[in-house]
């Protein structure tokens, strides 16, 4: 079994490649990471006593009087936590809840009030706040943090932190002012994240109200996370760092500097559009091509892709659908699979089209983006013959099996390097394809484009699948359920290769995280050209029987 260093080298590479660029330009644009005020709060916490699970996170907020949750502005995920907390606290009959804010001004608390009291919408208390202007940050994550009561907690000036210990001091006084107006709630505040180093708010805030229970609810804080990042557990939601500190883990750095970045291209762009997601595409790809030990530059083919660097992407963003859609029509895409494209791109914010080597980006969604990165680099080693040669690859006249295996493998690697950039991301299991035959008629429908008769008959084709791809010697032949399940097409198809290539994905990224597979394997695995009949097949199979036998010879010594 791997040890616990181990498992924090191999969870960490990949991001860890991908964190130099962005943070590099990070520092080239906020110099206040300098400052001795944001170096209290890095400092401060290296270290945690214990892991939690998710129902002691919860009874530990629940015992807690004042709850100060830190908050990591540009980060969405953050917000959307904070919110979770709040509705999972009101739910309990025991006390009421009421929030402090430092989003808001104290001053603009008549502002929120006539909202509160649904004397103007919306739009108005979103300029009236002057959001955009004094705050910057994404409306709609801040937006979603509803409480019977809001209450404004900052004070001017934002932009000095020399006086940013003032603005420490204001916010306390003004919880112990909610204290005396609310005696019996639970005051839940969200603050950035630097505020609650112990010295700062939390010292300020336990000097006003001595007799409150003071905890401090911390977020994906770097040191704690890639420590954490070694426990055996396959995702760690939150540890203890001390008696009246626990840290929550929601996002990855990676995922919280990205979108910084991000922020701090759209307000150096001031209106001129959206962000340039761009540079964030290219900088996963860098990660990638790092942790694989893959030569951009390499000028031949073998156990490195021919000039890797010539084959980047374009990227596209909301803002050149219409030249998107322009290109895909000349490329001979019709317009079933521009619907496709569009309704992937709604529902995970990204596309990766191989057809034009092109990503289509409106959302940044780090679990999905860092999947299609993956995904171009699978088509890019393997020589993108869209580009290459000009034309289209002709899929039409591969057989249908080596297009159902070349396609699962396309997942399956693809769904592994999203592990490596995002390892929080929920792994697929063969336990999860059980369940599916305890759902509903009502709900399985909901979740999938098939009739319950469908599904169960796909579903059935992948359990068999599973148990035949591990064990396929004790078959005469293969199953005509195999059989005819690799000859499906459309909407079975996108779901059948998917559910496998996952949960082959699953298998190589645990293989990877007990050292049964190294990163040279991994590069191999990437490079392998498909398009000669039979050579997919023989992949898919081949890398089941590599990753079963070498699991069964570790149990063994085990």
């Amino acid at each position: 079994m791997a040890s616990m260093a181990s498992l924090r080298s191999r969870r960490s590479a990949a991001q860890l490649h991908a964190l130099v660029g962005v943070e590099r330009e990070i520092r080239a644009n906020d110099h206040n990471n300098r400052r001795k005020y944001l170096r209290d709060f890095s400092e401060a916490f290296r270290a945690y006593d214990s892991v939690l699970d998710p129902t002691q996170l919860q009874e530990t907020i629940r015992a807690a009087d004042i709850v100060l949750i830190g908050d990591y502005h540009a980060l969405p995920a953050s917000q959307a936590f904070a919110a979770s907390l709040l509705v999972q606290r009101a739910q309990l009959p025991d006390r009421p809840v009421v929030l402090g804010l430092e989003t808001i001004f104290s001053r603009d608390q008549h502002i929120v009030d006539e909202w509160l009291r649904r004397e103007i919408d919306e739009q108005e208390l979103r300029q009236r706040i002057r959001f955009d202007l004094d705050w910057g940050y994404d409306w709609s994550p801040f937006y979603q943090l509803h409480s019977a009561g809001i209450y404004g907690l900052d004070c001017m000036p934002r932009e000095d932190l020399r006086k940013i210990g003032a603005r420490d001091r204001h916010a306390a006084d003004k919880i112990a002012e909610l204290r005396e107006t609310h005696p019996d709630a639970v005051i839940m505040v969200l603050f950035g994240e630097s505020h609650l180093a112990p010295a700062h708010l939390p010292q300020m805030v336990r000097q006003c109200l001595e007799k409150d229970r003071v905890l401090t609810v911390l977020q994906n804080v770097d040191a704690l996370y890639w420590r954490a990042a070694g426990e055996r557990l396959e995702n760690v939601e939150a540890v203890r760092v001390a008696d009246d500190v626990v840290c929550a883990f929601n996002s990855t750095p990676l995922e919280k500097y990205e979108n910084y970045r991000l922020c701090l291209d759209r307000w150096g762009r001031e209106g001129i559009g959206s962000p340039d997601l761009g540079p964030t595409i290219y900088n996963l790809i860098d990660g990638l091509l790092r942790f694989l030990d893959i030569n951009r530059y390499s000028s031949h083919n073998g156990n490195q892709p021919k000039f890797l660097v010539d084959l980047l992407p374009e990227v596209y963003c909301r803002s050149s659908d219409g030249m998107l859609r322009r290109l895909l029509s000349r490329k001979g895409v019709d317009e079933d699979e521009k619907k496709s494209m569009l309704r992937k791109v709604e529902e995970r914010g990204s596309a990766y089209l191989p057809r034009v080597n092109a990503f289509y980006i409106c959302e940044f969604q780090m679990m999905y983006a860092a999947e299609e990165v993956a995904r171009f680099l699978h088509h890019a080693c393997r020589g993108l013959p869209a580009r290459v040669n000009g034309h289209a690859p002709k899929l039409l006249e591969w057989k249908q099996e080596d297009l159902f295996y070349a396609r699962a493998l396309e997942h399956a690697l693809a769904y592994f390097g999203s592990r490596v950039l995002c390892p929080a991301r929920p792994a697929l299991r063969d336990t999860d394809l059980y369940e599916l035959y305890d759902e509903t008629h009502e709900d399985l429908e909901q979740q999938t484009p098939f009739s319950f008769a469908e599904l169960i008959r796909t579903v059935d084709f992948l359990v068999l699948h599973r148990e035949f791809e591990g064990n396929a010697r004790r078959y005469a032949e293969t199953p005509e359920l195999i059989r005819a399940g690799v000859e499906c097409s459309g909407k079975k198809f996108d779901y059948a290769t998917q559910q496998l290539g996952y949960l082959l994905g699953t298998d190589l990224y645990d293989a990877y995280l007990e050292g049964r597979i190294t990163r040279r394997s991994l590069r191999q695995l990437f490079l392998i050209h498909l398009g000669e009949p039979g050579v997919a097949h023989e992949a898919y199979f081949s890398l089941v029987r590599k990753l079963r036998a070498r699991k069964k010879k570790r149990n063994g010594r085990s």
